[in-house]
């Protein structure tokens, strides 16, 4: 039987990756996305052309009764859900004593909370089934923090905490459910900087590159398979050895 996943945040960069890297490996795909829906249609023709189905889900997913209609909408177009890959997020960057409320607020609700909505929504029908994986796209912020990014760290800090509570949680009916943490990866987020940023940036990478989206791409790919089916409440970098 074909297995489902929704990936959201999937209309670019790192989410268009890992929905077309599901698809090659046989998944159905709920595609999501808020504002991106011209690149969202071009994420659902490759999939197709790969001969596996689609439904595009628009939603803002700091809504918690968005959030449950997308899941339902999900599962009546294309079957139960064995896969959510939550990686919606945003950036609001500034120095803390420079930090409106607004601009942490945000942050928090569409990394975090749409998070947890996610994956409050979608438990109900991987406990019913006995099986299912939640791969939570979090950051190396999340781990080693970084200065002008207070409220990014702690949206993404949070999530690795609220994985590894829900991994304990639901182990027993054989859910997995473990964060990936991109460290510098080519995405529109990293197009904005300027060359000297770039290269002071990769003089603290080991391997001495930014990631491509298909590096995480491959990395949730074995996360959502059967031999990763003893791994559960993990946090795994793809950052080219930056936290080393």
């Amino acid at each position: 039987m074909t297995k489902v996943a929704i990936v959201t945040g999937a209309s670019g960069g790192i989410g268009a990756a890992v929905a077309l890297e599901l698809a090659l490996l046989g998944f159905d795909i709920g595609i999501h996305f808020r504002s991106g829906e011209e690149k969202a249609k071009e994420v659902a023709k490759k999939i197709e052309a790969v001969g596996r189905k689609k439904v595009l889900l628009k939603a803002d997913l700091t809504s918690s009764s968005e959030c449950n209609a997308i899941m339902e909408k999900c599962i009546n177009e294309l079957g139960s859900i064995y896969a959510l890959v939550n990686n919606a997020g945003i950036t609001k960057d500034t120095l803390v004593m420079r930090m409106e409320d607004e601009d942490f607020s945000k942050v928090v609700d569409a990394n975090l909370k749409s998070c947890f909505y996610m994956t409050r929504a979608a438990m109900p029908h991987m406990l019913k089934s006995r099986q299912g994986r939640i791969i939570n796209v979090s950051s190396v912020i999340g781990i080693i923090g970084n200065a002008g990014q207070a409220n990014y760290a702690a949206s993404k800090a949070g999530i690795i905490g609220f994985t590894k509570s829900c991994a304990k949680e639901v182990a027993k009916r054989g859910i997995c459910v473990n964060v990936v943490a991109p460290g510098y990866i080519v995405t529109p987020m990293t197009d904005v900087l300027d060359d000297a940023v770039k290269k002071d940036i990769k003089s603290k990478i080991p391997l001495n590159r930014l990631g491509d989206p298909k590096d995480v791409a491959g990395v949730v790919g074995f996360l959502c398979g059967e031999k990763a089916s003893y791994i559960t409440g993990q946090v795994l970098p793809v950052d080219g050895g930056m936290v080393i």
